[in-house]
């Protein structure tokens, strides 16, 4: 959750509506079976314990579990994509049940930045 979100005290059980308008990404990598892109929204940590390229992958299956699990979609999606390619990556307006629900002090280093301090768990 970024510092401009609004502060709720969310709990396990709540249904929230989320989204994320789509923003370009670079492929950087395609194998049998992911499609690597250029993160957009964040940054690699320096400072992390963990060396995380700056990329996300995405299942090159419709029916992987990678592909239906994550809220997050490419446009094209990821079979149609090669390196190189720009591509959309964003959420479609989804209905998600919270799980389980992570609060960090300080912050959670999970190798970029901004570290976030709440990590909500969901389900579709």
């Amino acid at each position: 959750m970024g510092t401009d979100t609004p502060h709720h005290e969310f709990q396990v059980g709540d249904v929230l509506r989320v989204s994320c308008p789509p923003a370009e990404g670079r492929v950087a990598e395609v194998s049998r079976f992911h499609a690597s892109v250029e993160w957009p929204w964040a940054e690699i940590d320096p400072q992390s314990q963990f060396k995380w390229n700056g990329q996300r992958a995405f299942g090159m299956s419709p029916d992987s579990s990678d592909w239906a699990m994550s809220l997050f979609k490419t446009d094209p999606e990821p079979w149609n994509l090669h390196v190189g390619d720009s591509c959309l990556v964003g959420i479609p307006e989804t209905l998600v049940r919270i799980v389980d629900i992570g609060r960090y002090d300080p912050p959670q280093d999970v190798g970029w930045l901004p570290r976030p301090h709440t990590m909500l768990v969901g389900t579709d």
